[in-house]
């Protein structure tokens, strides 16, 4: 599979998981996060579809589109564990998350995650849902989207 099509495919596993979670958590309340902002399409694209939910956003460094620039107070800027921990001390209650921190190194990436799945646990609300581009320890894996290889995303209910 070239490159091309293996983005194509990542993004729309991306959206059509994104959506799917959302759908999963409708009629619970709390809040979504958005663990890796990059260029900011996927928190674009959650202020869309999860219109009337906060939306924080985790980010070493504030590199996005100017259009997708996150409020202040929805932008955790700095190393992942301090701001889940921050996060988790704000007393945010999250019912789905989007897991997409990375190095683009697999094996680091893996490492990674696994690391900081029990500070994740620590912010998410009972019966929510992680969207995750990595494979995450510590959660209940689920089937998500027919439309998303099981090999391509993981998706997680808390």
């Amino acid at each position: 599979m070239s490159r091309l099509d293996s983005m194509m495919r990542r993004l729309a596993a991306q959206r059509d998981g994104l959506e799917w979670g959302l759908k999963e958590v409708h009629g619970l309340d709390g809040d979504v996060v958005d663990m890796g902002l990059g260029n900011g399409r996927t928190y674009d694209h959650l202020r869309e579809v999860a219109s009337g939910r906060r939306i924080w956003v985790i980010d070493r460094i504030l590199q996005c589109h100017p259009s997708c620039i996150p409020p202040e107070q929805d932008f955790l800027q700095g190393e992942a564990e301090e701001m889940l921990k921050k996060l988790a001390a704000s007393g945010a209650k999250i019912i789905m998350a989007h897991y997409d921190f990375g190095f683009g190194e697999k094996e680091k990436d893996v490492a990674e995650a696994a690391r900081l799945s029990p500070m994740i646990a620590d912010i998410m609300a009972p019966g929510g849902v992680l969207v995750s581009g990595q494979p995450l320890v510590g959660f209940s894996q689920v089937r998500g989207p027919e439309t998303v290889s099981p090999d391509r995303y993981c998706f997680y209910r808390t």
